[in-house]
């Protein structure tokens, strides 16, 4: 059985001293910072500019130095100038100078093609749709078994099969006498009958009186007029006569 191969210590030692030689930042472009300044004064007014805001390493020799960003609605944001040199010899160039979101930064959301968008809103539509005719689906169904139950329940003889005896005995606060209220005597309603027969009787006579009156009224006017005329003719006699003569 052989032996399992045991690392090189001396090789591993290497691989990270090379893997911390390239996060190790270039210490020409960590100090140019002032060259940085002078690259975002070109494209922004310098009191803009804030206080130091650390670095990032890209490459052994590629560099990015942030600076607080000062602009007014820019809460987060940070000035990033981007540095470089070809090696130790180099001198040092800018690459970019630009303005960066930062962790805590107001940016605008991500943009969406209108393709997505309108995919988005018909799947929100048909999903709506759905969930409201399930919604009348079982407003129906529950309509329906109200309207079995109804119907039952008069099958049954219960709506029908009232015990009126439950209700009270008390109506819009009128205490009834115990008993059915609904029940009449049958004394009262003979006496009931008989006063409307006098009433009857009364108005009768009071028709006959007032015929009566009307009949002697006329009776007056007819005797009135037969009493002019007689006077009438006795004046007439009397001229004749005194032509006479």
């Amino acid at each position: 059985m052989s032996e399992q191969a045991q690392p090189d210590p001396a090789v591993g030692e290497e691989e990270r001293r090379l893997a911390g030689a390239e996060n190790a930042p270039d210490e020409v472009l960590l100090a140019a910072r002032d060259q940085a300044r002078a690259a975002l004064a070109e494209i922004t007014d310098p009191q803009t500019i804030g206080a130091d805001d650390g670095h990032e390493v890209h490459e052994a020799h590629v560099l990015t130095l942030f600076f607080e960003c000062r602009l007014p609605g820019y809460p987060g944001w940070r000035w990033a100038a981007t540095l470089t040199r070809v090696d130790e010899e180099s001198p040092v160039t800018v690459l970019e100078a630009e303005l960066l979101p930062g962790a805590g930064a107001v940016v605008a959301p991500e943009w969406v093609p209108w393709s997505v968008r309108l995919a988005q809103y018909r799947e929100s539509q048909a999903r709506q749709a759905v969930e409201e005719a399930a919604a009348a689906e079982a407003a129906a169904a529950e309509l329906g078994d109200d309207d079995a139950a109804a119907e039952d329940d008069l099958l049954a003889g219960d709506i029908l099969d009232n015990d009126f005896s439950d209700f009270d005995d008390e109506i819009d606060g009128v205490e009834l006498d115990e008993g059915d209220a609904s029940r009449t005597d049958p004394a009262d309603a003979d006496d009931a009958d008989a006063d409307d027969a006098d009433a009857d009787d009364e108005d009768a006579d009071a028709d006959d009186a007032d015929a009566d009156e009307d009949l002697a009224d006329d009776s007056d006017d007819t005797e009135l007029f037969d009493d002019d005329e007689d006077d009438s003719d006795d004046d007439e006699d009397e001229e004749d006569d005194s032509d006479d003569e």
